[in-house]
């Protein structure tokens, strides 16, 4: 089916991984989150392509959810112990990665953003996006650049 909308959860890639997600073990699901998003953000001298950016979508909207003021997840994509009312810890050091992972994802060479570009949905992708950063944002003071002036 690949990606059938603009949400965080909205493709099989993001789906699989919130499969994962749920599937590990309580003490393995921070590590994966970590995990997902040091990869995007570690990922500066080469293309990142479009599947590191879906899982990475998915991390930084499943720590965005967790921390206070985030919007609760309601897709039945989501990872399934948080649909059931479980939680993440999430330790301070993550939102700022999470941001700069998102920040990576709507840059410059990254797949994820030629898609959208190239199917003229771009800037309702990053639309939906916009909440999550807010989120983020506010646990995290100092404000990332915008290289794309979009997000």
């Amino acid at each position: 089916m690949g990606t059938w909308d603009v949400g965080p959860f909205d493709n099989d890639t993001a789906a699989d991984w919130c499969g994962d997600l749920h599937d590990a073990a309580e003490h393995q699901r921070l590590p994966l989150v970590r995990a997902t998003l040091s990869a995007v953000v570690d990922n500066t001298d080469k293309y990142l392509s479009n599947g590191l950016a879906d899982r990475a979508i998915a991390a930084v909207a499943v720590v965005a959810s967790q921390l206070p003021g985030g919007e609760p997840l309601v897709t039945p994509y989501a990872p399934d112990f948080l649909l059931e009312g479980g939680t993440l810890d999430i330790p301070g050091d993550i939102p700022p990665l999470a941001l700069r992972a998102l920040v990576r994802v709507v840059g410059d060479d990254s797949e994820w953003r030629d898609l959208w570009e190239d199917a003229g949905s771009y800037a309702e992708a990053v639309g939906a996006l916009r909440a999550i950063r807010a989120t983020l944002e506010l646990t995290h003071p100092d404000r990332l650049h915008r290289a794309d002036g979009t997000l």
